[in-house]
């Protein structure tokens, strides 16, 4: 039976199932392929729902890739000149259409878009955002900047000489200067991070929580439990969880991001794609378990990670599965 305590359980089951779909659609499937989904569903109820989502996942991103394919075919006729904003509206039109097979599919994938295909609707209601590969550098007042990362939301939610942001989903470095009465204050998940002169980054995905304290001083707050970061540590925290205890971190991985540098140490391969995900258009998806846990070490530059998948080709052998839009299955 599925742990109900496994907070990535849902994930790792909607990765399993989604290897045995490969398997169908991808090869050629033998009986022993069938019995073994069959079997496999029948485990757990659980089991049953990751199918069921794998499965809208499998069509969502089928349907995405034929738009965009069709797209590209009609981008081929158009003039030269038009090629920018073609290409503008060709990444529109890939999320409006994962988007309207995602409504299809039912009303949780509006909420939590599988894999990311598309943003949810409460990172589309953030004050600033930004899209995949981007980065933006705000400032929120004389004393306080901000530089958000790929796929980064966050909503403003000062009140007088109060100043405060919401962390909705992403990764932000935040520059305080102490220069007001009030500490600045970042909203993510259920905690809240709080500085008067520090540099600190939050990310937040899934749910999960880090924030690195680089300079200065950082308080850390989570169901009444605090914790203060000096410079060069780094917490964890979670609804699941809870708030952890402060680790030295790396700076130099810390911060790689701003220099345009995606820093690996000792991380599997399936840690590796969710963070090259991020920045790399389309979705890149491990339909093999052994695949997903093999170790990377390596640093890639953000704007190249076009060659990733032929990288990880070569290292480790993948079998590679590509659909129009940037699609990839690894077996």
């Amino acid at each position: 039976m599925t742990d109900p305590t496994d907070e990535f359980a849902p994930d790792r089951l909607l990765r399993e199932a989604l290897e045995h779909i490969v398997r169908l659609k991808a090869g050629e499937p033998t009986r022993a392929d069938l019995d073994a989904l069959q079997h496999w569903r029948n485990q757990d109820p659980a089991h049953e729902e990751a199918f069921r989502r794998a499965v809208r996942v499998w069509r969502s991103a089928g349907r995405a890739a034929q738009e965009l394919a069709e797209e590209e075919s009609n981008a081929a006729r158009r003039s030269a000149n038009l090629a920018q904003p073609v290409s503008t509206r060709r990444a529109a039109l890939g999320g409006l259409a994962a988007a309207a097979a995602a409504a299809a599919a039912g009303y949780y994938v509006v909420l939590r878009p599988p894999l990311g295909l598309w943003p949810s609707l409460e990172e589309l209601s953030a004050d600033y955002r930004t899209g995949k590969g981007e980065q933006r550098d705000v400032v929120l007042a004389s004393n306080i900047s901000l530089k958000l990362n790929t796929l980064t939301s966050i909503a403003v939610r000062s009140r007088r000489d109060k100043p405060q942001i919401e962390l909705i989903s992403g990764e932000v470095s935040v520059t305080a200067k102490g220069a007001g009465d009030a500490p600045f204050v970042v909203v993510a998940a259920a905690g809240r991070t709080t500085a008067s002169q520090a540099n600190f980054d939050v990310r937040c995905i899934g749910g999960i929580v880090s924030v690195s304290c680089l300079l200065g001083t950082a308080q850390v707050e989570l169901n009444g439990r605090n914790v203060r970061l000096s410079e060069n540590q780094q917490v964890s925290y979670s609804a699941q969880r809870g708030l952890g205890e402060p680790v030295l971190l790396d700076p130099v991985q810390a911060t790689a991001w701003q220099d345009g540098l995606l820093v690996v140490r000792d991380r599997t391969l399936a840690e590796v794609v969710a963070e090259v995900n991020r920045y790399r258009p389309g979705v890149i998806i491990i339909a093999n378990g052994e695949l997903a846990r093999r170790v990377v070490n390596g640093t890639f530059h953000i704007n190249q990670l076009q060659s990733f998948v032929a990288q990880v080709h070569q290292l480790f052998g993948a079998r590679v599965v590509s659909l129009p839009g940037g699609i990839v299955l690894l077996g």
